[in-house]
């Protein structure tokens, strides 16, 4: 099968699966054979989800930026996938557990871009002054997989990462914050504390995983773009949490930002 059909064909099935909420199986033999071929066939997935309730891709996720994510996942590397403007919800939102296969959450210093970021060679300085705001998110993730386990790294990557959407809480000017390498933070699900982590975690600092996204998508051809939101990493071991269970992420100097995952 010719490459650019490879490609279309399995973009067609992760993105059918996901709209269905039904559990993607390993693709034997269909899979990507690499990490470069896995994000082809992510930039398909997301042409096909633009037409559905996910809308427009509105910014990047990056996942695998803290040890304790590379540990559970066994991924010693970031990955980059796709945030969407139809699951991309304010602090307080109210959402169906029923509309994920098994969700998860992660606690996560997210920045909105003011400036686009197209230079190569990006630094955690560089990238500094493109940051109009930043946040205490949750990201939602959702194991949407047979058996994540075995399924492989490049068709997680095809998939969005377990990428399902996130609540994002109020936006702070940068210059008015301390050092984001030096903030934590904490998970509580129903008011207990379930994990914490600091921002020092995400690659020595968060700003240094943005400069790797910068870079990568570049790479890409899609550089970063102004008004584009970025989770820079999770401080925190996913939480996969139960029907009806409250969320909330507390980072220092950002505040809370709260979901309900309500029943049905």
């Amino acid at each position: 099968m010719p490459e650019t059909e490879a490609i279309d064909t399995l973009a067609e099935t992760i993105a059918t699966a996901r709209l269905a909420r039904t559990p993607l199986p390993a693709q034997a033999g269909k899979a990507p054979p690499d990490v470069a071929r896995a994000y082809a066939v992510q930039g398909a997935v997301h042409r096909r989800l633009a037409a559905s309730r996910f809308g427009r891709r509105s910014g990047w996720k990056i996942g695998c930026t803290t040890p304790v994510m590379q540990d559970y996942l066994g991924i010693g590397h970031p990955c980059a996938a796709g945030l969407f403007a139809g699951s991309t919800h304010a602090d307080g939102a109210v959402l169906r557990h029923g509309d994920f296969v098994r969700v998860g959450v992660e606690c996560e210093i997210a920045v909105r871009l003011t400036h686009d970021l197209a230079g190569e060679g990006a630094t955690a300085d560089s990238v500094r002054g493109a940051v109009g705001a930043v946040m205490a998110a949750i990201e939602i993730v959702d194991d949407r997989y047979v058996d994540w386990q075995t399924i492989g790294t490049p068709m997680l990557i095809a998939d969005d990462f377990f990428a399902a959407g996130c609540v994002l809480g109020t936006g702070l000017a940068p210059d008015a914050l301390p050092d984001l390498a030096g903030l934590h933070g904490r998970t509580l699900v129903d008011g207990v504390e379930v994990g914490t982590g600091v921002g020092a975690d995400v690659l020595g600092h968060p700003y240094t995983a943005l400069a790797w996204l910068a870079d990568h998508a570049l790479a890409r051809g899609e550089p970063l773009r102004a008004g584009e939101t970025v989770l820079l990493g999770s401080l925190v071991k996913t939480q996969w949490v139960p029907p009806g269970a409250t969320v909330r992420v507390e980072i220092e100097a950002l505040g809370a930002v709260e979901a309900q995952f309500a029943v049905g």
